[in-house]
Parts: C-alpha cells; sequence; structure tokens
C-alpha cells in the first residue's frame, strides 16, 4: 500500500464543497480541514505509486475550487492504529 498525503489549497468560498468532492474519490480515504498554508489535507492510499498520478494530477487538482496542492508520500507506517486494521479478519473481539 502506498500512502501520500496531500496539502490543498482553496477557494475560501468553497472549502466545504472541495473537502467533500476530494473525499468522494477513488483513492482518498480521508479529508481534514487543517489551520496553517493550506486549507484540506487528504490522505490518499493506493496499491501502487503508478496510480498516484490518477488520484492527484488526475482527480484532485482538476476538482473545481482546487487553487493548488503540495505532496509529500510516506515512506513507513508507524501508527498502532494502521497496524491492528491490517491484520484484522473482521471477527468481533472476543472478551
Amino acid at each position: 500500500m502506498v500512502t501520500a498525503i496531500v496539502f490543498v489549497k482553496a477557494d475560501v468560498a468553497r472549502i466545504h464543497e472541495v473537502a467533500e468532492t476530494i473525499a468522494a474519490l477513488d483513492g482518498v480515504s480521508e479529508v481534514y480541514s487543517i489551520t496553517g498554508d493550506h486549507d484540506l489535507m487528504a490522505m490518499i492510499r493506493v496499491r501502487r505509486h503508478e496510480e498516484l498520478n490518477d488520484v492527484i494530477p488526475g482527480r484532485i487538482n482538476k476538482v473545481d475550487g482546487v487553487v493548488g496542492t503540495e505532496t509529500h508520500i510516506a515512506f513507513r507506517t508507524y501508527s498502532q492504529h494502521d497496524l491492528e486494521q491490517a491484520f484484522a479478519l473482521g471477527l468481533p473481539d472476543a472478551d
């Protein structure tokens, strides 16, 4: 699994609409509104690096209201939450 973090600058009057549109795209797992130099942060999770091209410049950058993006590629996951999900079988926890 390849993870990319995409910081998005959006038209201020359309931030909510842009966030919802990006969140609905294939390959986008979450979108957060954030403070700082950017308005949104999108988490992209795809199987192969080549798919990033389809998701980021191919879809996200074409959303009406997106002014610009900055992409960071993750090398390794350290989150316990992600590791637990990766090994979960979908069975209820036993008490």
